[in-house]
């Protein structure tokens, strides 16, 4: 067993007595911070966003492990790019590891080392991330190599899962990452972070201020701001999960689908193009480039395509979609939940195309899978939404493409059509703008981060 270390009771009284001001410069720190954060967040799957295996030799039963908490398993990744440093991953990961706190947004939290020897992180060594009350996080360094080290929560902790640090470099910069895997250590800590997102906002304020002190060890500078994605995979799509209420009144709101029919004939979308009171929008938007060719093999194409089939396109600050996972795409009902104006509303579509095929335009091969879906009673809107994937086989470029035809609904709730009416297009058209701006980004940082773990 490694040296432990007390914590002296004048320490832990001069963390508190620094919270109150702390968490308002924090707060000042966060709302005027210069640094560009780029924040998506998409639903996750099982194993896809698992965490990683426990080393061998690892004692278990000391663990918090994510088995053992409370909620969706969040994987969550911030990243960034270091430039103008003459430093290698190993000198970097070196230089933390000497002094742990030193990265710690010191105005409300600090990161002390409670067993295993004063200089250095080595594996077992074990910290508390030490901060005010209850909100003490003891961890312990389950693996560590030149260029990484991750942590383990331990029983007490406000999360139950891993966390990982990593450097890595091109030709030209250094990259360094964060890792995580969690969900909340209790009932009380997921009301904090999945209902009343405090712990989330204070946990992404926490962590890319450490990443933005891991750049000042390097005397270069970041390029881009802080790429952070997070993946969320539902509580009862974990391995042994029950459905829970709310589950199972969700799957039973999407089953109901099937007795609605959709809302105008969507034989007539030629006609309604040409009538008044129907919006026609066609938005495109350029993807990563791949080689000229078929797509490739987990390339621009592929990322893409997985995050249409599994409807990620919309922000799900904005909208959110249930529907049977294990149902095919072509025929699929969804219950889409959007939020306005402090508003909650619930309304159903159906895909009804899924097609993938070769097009020539304007003597140019090019390679398309799309789905479209249509409006069913009780929306708010009456339309068909087209999302298609493009790839030019000449050039390899890839491009997103939006197509809708809409106009507001004739029937259905008269407050929401009264709405829609009133500020809908407006939304709609932002909406259209957030999706394709969205799948590109999620593509983006999709590809870097399969090159990341490729590299690793």
């Amino acid at each position: 067993m490694g040296k432990r270390h007390l914590q002296s009771a004048g320490r832990r009284w001069s963390t508190a007595a620094r919270w109150p001001f702390g968490v308002g410069l924090a707060t000042c720190r966060y709302l005027w911070s210069a640094t560009p954060i780029h924040r998506w967040e998409m639903s996750g799957g099982w194993p896809a966003d698992s965490p990683p295996e426990m080393p061998a030799g690892t004692d278990h039963g000391e663990l918090q492990r994510f088995e053992a908490g409370v909620g969706p398993l969040v994987h969550r990744i911030y990243r960034s790019r270091i430039v103008g440093s003459t430093l290698t991953p190993e000198q970097l990961m070196a230089r933390m590891s000497e002094n742990l706190d030193g990265v710690a947004p010191s105005e409300f939290a600090t990161f002390q080392k409670v067993e295993g020897e004063r200089d250095g992180l080595s594996k077992g060594n074990r910290y508390v991330i030490r901060m005010p009350g209850p909100w003490d996080g003891p961890v312990r360094v389950v693996a560590a190599d030149a260029t990484a080290f991750r942590l383990a929560t331990l029983p007490g902790h406000l999360e139950a899962g891993q966390i990982e640090f990593r450097a890595r470099s091109d030709y030209r910069s250094l990259w360094f990452e964060i890792e995580s895997w969690a969900r909340s250590g209790d009932r009380l800590s997921d009301l904090f972070y999945s209902r009343l997102r405090i712990s989330k906002e204070v946990q992404l304020h926490m962590w890319s201020s450490v990443l933005r002190r891991v750049v000042g060890l390097t005397s270069g500078e970041m390029e881009g701001g802080i790429v952070i994605t997070t993946r969320v995979v539902a509580a009862d799509s974990l391995p042994g999960a029950r459905r829970d209420r709310r589950s199972r009144n969700s799957q039973a709101q999407v089953a109901a689908l099937a007795e609605r029919s959709v809302n105008f004939d969507d034989t007539k979308t030629d006609v309604y193009a040409s009538e008044p009171g129907w919006h026609v929008d066609d938005m495109v938007e350029a993807l990563p480039h791949e080689r000229p060719g078929p797509p490739v093999e987990e390339g621009s194409w592929q990322v893409a395509r997985e995050v249409m089939d599994s409807y990620q396109l919309a922000d799900p600050g904005v909208v959110t979609a249930s529907y049977d996972r294990d149902r095919a795409l072509l025929g699929r009902d969804m219950l889409l939940r959007i939020r306005f104006a402090g508003l909650r509303l619930r309304v159903g579509v159906r895909v009804g195309d899924v097609y993938e095929e070769m097009r020539k335009v304007d003597g140019r091969a090019v390679q398309v899978f799309g789905w479209s879906y249509s409006t069913l009673e009780g929306h708010f809107e009456e339309g068909k939404m087209h999302y298609e994937l493009w790839k030019w086989q000449d050039r390899g470029d890839v491009e997103f493409h939006l197509k809708a035809i809409s106009r507001a609904a004739r029937s259905g709730p008269l407050l929401l059509r009264t709405g829609f009416r009133l500020f809908g297009r407006s939304n709609q058209l932002r909406f259209y703008r957030q999706v394709c701006r969205r799948i590109k980004r999620l593509t983006e940082a999709q590809l870097e981060t399969e090159r990341a773990a490729a590299a690793r």
